[in-house]
């Protein structure tokens, strides 16, 4: 299924068409009862999705994992991390898949990630039953402020990684069984119409299971929790000479089959 909020209505979205989902509030309650019976509209024409918002807006939890391809840690010169280098972004920065953001420095940089989303929340939860707790995925932007991350000698992340509109998410939520293969999926950025970034998801050091066993040995997790799961090489940090983003730039994220996101900058 892809699961979306339309107009603040929960929606099951198919090829061409959406059927409201009755009886439920948002997607982030229906998170623990993907499993129950949906009782769904009749269908209708797939509105523009400009009307779409964050399929999930209230997370109890942001997590974000730094360093997760090996392209991005070598343009960023860094060590290979021996567990997962996760640091946090705050809630207020959630946003839908369409967002205009204020560009708060000269050195505002593009991430695209994938994001999962956790939908039977626990502790300690082991790899070969981690994907019994993923609800689905989503494409992921962590916008970064690099003028601020780096103005200490040792870099700030999640501040820098938190202005208003700097996780957009979305455009929907893809359930793991729509999915074949999860590592076959392409990722990539383009800014005003030129490729940044481009990756296979199979790349990533470590894998959505890995993860979710990860930080669930350390800290709870709960339904509607959402793990940016790192970015690959190509943000503007690591171009030389670097490039950021500027007021008036397009961003788009996509990754294959989960949808994309286009972020107007001002």
């Amino acid at each position: 299924m892809k699961l979306g909020m339309y107009n603040e209505r929960a929606v099951v979205i198919n090829d061409d068409s959406l059927q409201l989902i009755n009886g439920v509030k948002d997607i982030q309650s229906l998170l623990p009862h993907l499993n129950e019976r949906l009782f769904l509209s009749s269908k209708r024409n797939l509105p523009d999705m400009a009307d779409f918002s964050a399929p999930v807006s209230a997370s109890k939890q942001i997590f974000a994992v730094g360093f997760n391809y090996r392209d991005h840690m070598n343009e960023l010169k860094t060590q290979a991390p021996k567990v997962p280098n996760i640091f946090t972004k705050f809630v207020s920065s959630i946003t839908g898949p369409n967002p205009t953001v204020k560009v708060p420095s000269p050195q505002t940089d593009w991430e695209t990630e994938l994001v999962i989303v956790i939908g039977q929340g626990g502790r300690n939860i082991s790899q070969d039953k981690a994907l019994n707790h993923i609800a689905g995925y989503m494409v992921g932007q962590d916008l970064s402020d690099r003028q601020l991350q780096f103005e200490n000698d040792q870099p700030q992340f999640s501040l820098a990684k938190s202005y208003e509109n700097f996780s957009p998410i979305g455009p929907w939520l893809t359930t793991p069984d729509e999915i074949d293969d999860l590592g076959k999926l392409t990722i990539t950025t383009e800014l005003n119409g030129a490729e940044k970034q481009h990756s296979q998801l199979g790349n990533l050091i470590f894998d959505p299971q890995k993860l979710v066993s990860y930080l669930s040995a350390i800290t709870e997790l709960f339904p509607g929790d959402l793990i940016f799961t790192g970015t690959p090489g190509g943000v503007g940090a690591g171009r030389n000479p670097k490039e950021f983003i500027k007021p008036g730039d397009q961003l788009i994220s996509k990754i294959d089959q989960l949808g994309q996101l286009t972020i107007n900058f001002n």
